[in-house]
């Protein structure tokens, strides 16, 4: 078969500097906030009619940090602990034959900007700083929405939310806004379930700051906030 060539239609700028501590799937952090910008070809204002009518949207999107060549027919999630093995095709894992992903998020607004045209204000971002994105769809409640979907191992994890404490001063820091996403990343954990050692201090970089954590048990607590 022929492949297709495509190219991004929009890089979306959200408060994730890397891979660690973004959410697992979107809607986890329902406050973490995300700008889509389009690319200069692709903003014409007509290309956005009828969108303001719809409460979220699908992202297809490009795995940019996980390129590699050749792919495995098997995954291990960090959910499972690392060390059991799904099929690749039967996963979310960013390691695939091709590296697109799909989110859905809340569309907040449209920004009409001077420079960058119509830009689309999201919430509920799983995506990191600087994505690329392929093409953007309505999400349709009326056939989008399953009640009687079944989501197999990852049924198992939708629960599971830690307790998060972070010290007065060090909450301060932070606008109220990007303190509450932040807090939502947390309590998700974003550790891989293989690790559990209290006394290891995890470092995760989120809208210009390294925040430091520990866990133990169900209890996350932040030691520190800094500036990078």
């Amino acid at each position: 078969m022929n492949g297709l060539n495509i190219k991004p239609i929009a890089v979306i700028r959200t408060d994730f500097g890397e891979k660690f501590g973004i959410p697992r799937q979107s809607g986890r952090a329902p406050s973490a906030r995300g700008r889509i910008i389009f690319e200069p070809e692709y903003r014409s204002p007509e290309a956005l009619r009828g969108m303001e009518g719809f409460s979220h949207l699908w992202l297809i999107f490009d795995f940019s940090e996980c390129h590699r060549e050749g792919w495995s027919p098997t995954v291990r999630p960090p959910r499972l602990g690392g060390n059991r093995r799904i099929g690749v095709f039967a996963s979310r894992s960013p390691f695939r034959p091709n590296p697109l992903g799909l989110s859905c998020v809340k569309l907040e607004g449209l920004e009409q900007t001077p420079n960058e045209g119509t830009v689309l204000l999201v919430s509920g971002c799983d995506l990191l700083d600087g994505t690329p994105i392929f093409d953007i769809k309505p999400y349709l409640p009326s056939a989008d929405i399953r009640a009687d979907a079944i989501g197999g191992y990852a049924d198992e994890f939708t629960g599971h939310r830690l307790r998060v404490t972070i010290p007065p001063e060090a909450a301060k820091l932070l606008p109220e806004g990007k303190l509450a996403a932040l807090l939502e990343c947390l309590a998700d954990d974003p550790r891989p379930s293989y690790i559990d050692d209290p006394e290891r201090i995890y470092g995760m970089r989120y809208a210009g700051y390294n925040v430091r954590f520990r866990v133990e048990g169900d209890e996350l607590e932040v030691v520190g906030i800094e500036r990078e």
